[in-house]
């Protein structure tokens, strides 16, 4: 399962004996946005341990890989070592937020490392479609360092004409395909997971089926229950505590709730930080049920792994479950079809996805790895920096694609294919520092027989 590694360039799965030794990285539900906690206006320093990787620092002291790596002035792999001082960047270092003024209806944005339209979209108050749309970009919403996007602000961009004018429609109309879930198709159209189930009826699982023609509320449209006889309103917001991994993102996904609609609740920055122990208030629906037994269990091949990273894995799993994933058919040919359009062997592609989960899109393990390509939310943030664009783990595209994404980067970097594939169950920067563990060899072993399989 994908492992965080110890450089910018190279952070790939998590290893099994990551939690073990020490070095793993946290986990978060979604890929979008950074779990942190606020620091003093101003950097601190910072003394490489044995065994410290850029990304344990960073989470460790509320910051990003990127902007250690840009601080210190690190080469491409971000290679640091015992002893060595480091400058922490802290919060109030980062992008500044613009002075409060009047908003004009759009803003001029230049695309620099790191930035993805979502990630925009939050530090602009305005919505990734919005952006999108404004700028005729592609599906896959990718952008490119030095372009200059047009941002619309204040909500400009999905508010309707002031001068009357004839309704834009309360709703579009979606034919499901193979491989669409309905938090992809919410996310795709700008709207949410519980407006889609009640527009069309779903039932608490929110299953779907390939053909089946959907009812999309679009431009806000409400989110309310269905119209029927009048009853208690629900509270118009709950509580949540955040754990270690959690992203604003991730929460307003589990709410289904929006970002923005989050970050405006609790008065949150540009950044959308947040804190382990914080509790923040969640505008719209309640969370999915947790399940009384646990889904997960805390421990894997003898490791016994984190408290809040065991609760967050149990948080996916459920979240899986309730929203339903495509068969290990579906998900086999959806791994053989991504491999091919990002240049990866196919072959390669399957042996990992059957080796790390049986093609299971609903499967989640105790180091909180996610779904067919088993990827922890830390690497999915890497794979997210790869494909230019925000990777949902949740939603089976995505899962496959930040797979993927990860073993066509090893690939490339690696001297050979059996480090490659060691780099993604060990990490890249655990298999360079310390070689292939005994499992590890043990894994290489077991996928190159599954790829003659393939072939």
């Amino acid at each position: 399962m994908p492992n965080a590694a110890s450089n910018a360039a190279l952070r790939a799965p998590a290893t099994r004996r990551r939690a073990a030794s020490g070095t793993g990285v946290g986990l978060a539900l979604a890929v979008v946005g950074v779990a942190a906690t606020a620091a003093p206006a101003h950097a601190g320093d910072y003394v490489v341990a044995p065994g410290d990787t850029v990304s344990h620092i960073a989470q460790r002291t509320s910051t990003s890989v990127a902007a250690i790596v840009s601080a210190n002035g690190l080469d491409a792999r971000a290679s640091i070592t015992a002893g060595q001082r480091l400058v922490i960047p802290t919060a109030a270092a980062a992008t500044p937020v613009p002075a409060a003024a009047p908003a004009p209806t759009s803003a001029s944005h230049t695309v620099v490392r790191g930035d993805t339209v979502s990630g925009i979209a939050t530090r602009y108050g305005t919505t990734t479609a919005a952006i999108v749309s404004a700028n005729g970009l592609g599906a896959n919403a990718l952008i490119r360092i030095g372009q200059t996007l047009t941002v619309p602000t204040g909500g400009a961009a999905t508010a309707a004409p002031a001068a009357p004018a004839p309704a834009a429609p309360a709703a579009s109309s979606h034919t499901v395909v193979r491989g669409d879930t309905v938090s992809g198709i919410a996310t795709r159209y700008g709207t949410t997971t519980a407006a889609i189930v009640s527009a069309n009826g779903l039932g608490a699982n929110a299953l779907i089926r390939i053909g089946q023609t959907l009812t999309v509320p679009t431009g806000g449209a409400p989110t309310a229950a269905p119209a029927a006889a009048p009853a208690p309103a629900a509270p118009a917001a709950g509580s949540h505590t955040v754990v270690r991994g959690d992203t604003v993102s991730g929460i307003a996904t589990r709410y289904g709730t929006t970002t923005a609609a989050i970050v405006s609740a609790n008065g949150l920055g540009a950044n959308a930080l947040i804190r382990i122990g914080q509790t923040l208030s969640v505008p719209g629906a309640a969370p999915a049920a947790t399940p009384t037994t646990a889904l997960v269990g805390n421990t894997f091949a003898g490791r016994t792994y984190p408290e809040a990273t065991v609760a967050s894995a149990n948080a996916n799993k459920a979240t899986l479950l309730a929203i339903g994933v495509p068969s290990k058919a579906e998900m086999q040919q959806l791994v053989i079809s991504t491999a091919q359009a990002m240049g990866v062997d196919p072959a390669l592609a399957q042996a990992v996805a059957y080796q790390e989960s049986g093609f299971n899109q609903s499967a989640v393990s105790p180091a909180n790895a996610i779904g067919t390509m088993q990827v922890i939310p830390s690497s999915g943030q890497w794979a997210s920096d790869l494909v230019g664009r925000p990777l949902n783990l949740l939603d089976p595209r995505d899962n496959v694609t930040a797979g993927v994404a990860i073993l066509r980067q090893l690939v490339a970097t690696s001297p050979d294919l059996p480090t490659a594939i060691a780099g993604y169950y060990q990490g890249a920067a655990g298999v360079a520092r310390y070689g292939m563990y005994p499992d590890t060899r043990r894994y290489v072993a077991s996928v190159q027989t599954h790829m003659a399989r393939y072939a």
